[in-house]
């Protein structure tokens, strides 16, 4: 009989979008058939949308290693926490150039084969008007309405009773 081989999965969102010049959370998680391993790895990589070669963006083997040159050279830090299964990653400063897509692999001996997750970074200039901004929109907009209705109203009966006693004391002064 054939056993299944043991092997590692990896997750991550296959889109994301950002602003130009913020930062951003890479979320990878990962499951795996063997426990934890010392020598469990994790190597993100970035594919710029021109298709050109990979590059590298992060790895880590025990502890977190800075990379020494390229374009994301003292832009990516860990975000990680391996107990949890979470090999996140944080690229600071999004950059239009920052285009394209990201790998993520996780290997955990005896487990090194498995999926290599992907996710699409797009950076845009400034966010979206989604549907919650809308919905924000038209519930702040109708709050502020009801409050003007509210207002106009309670001045108006102000208006007609101090109207109405100017009426009564006429009377009052002709007895």
């Amino acid at each position: 009989a054939l056993w299944p081989a043991a092997a590692v999965e990896v997750h991550t969102s296959k889109e994301v979008d950002a602003v130009n010049g913020t930062n951003l959370r890479l979320k990878c998680t990962f499951s795996s058939s063997s426990p934890i391993s010392q020598q469990l790895s994790v190597t993100w990589n970035f594919q710029p949308e021109d298709l050109s070669s990979h590059e590298p963006v992060f790895y880590y083997l025990k502890e977190p290693y800075k990379l020494s040159a390229g374009r994301f050279k003292e832009r990516v830090t860990w975000d990680g926490n391996i107990e949890r299964n979470d090999v996140s990653i944080v690229i600071w400063n999004l950059q239009p150039t920052d285009n394209g897509t990201f790998t993520c692999q996780v290997k955990n001996p005896p487990d090194v084969d498995g999926t290599i997750a992907e996710v699409r970074l797009r950076v845009v200039q400034k966010v979206h008007f989604s549907e919650i901004h809308f919905l924000a929109v038209a519930i702040g907009s109708a709050c502020v309405l009801m409050i003007i209705v509210v207002t106009v109203v309670i001045i108006c009966r102000h208006h007609r009773k101090k109207a109405q006693e100017k009426r009564m004391e006429v009377p009052d002064t002709e007895l």
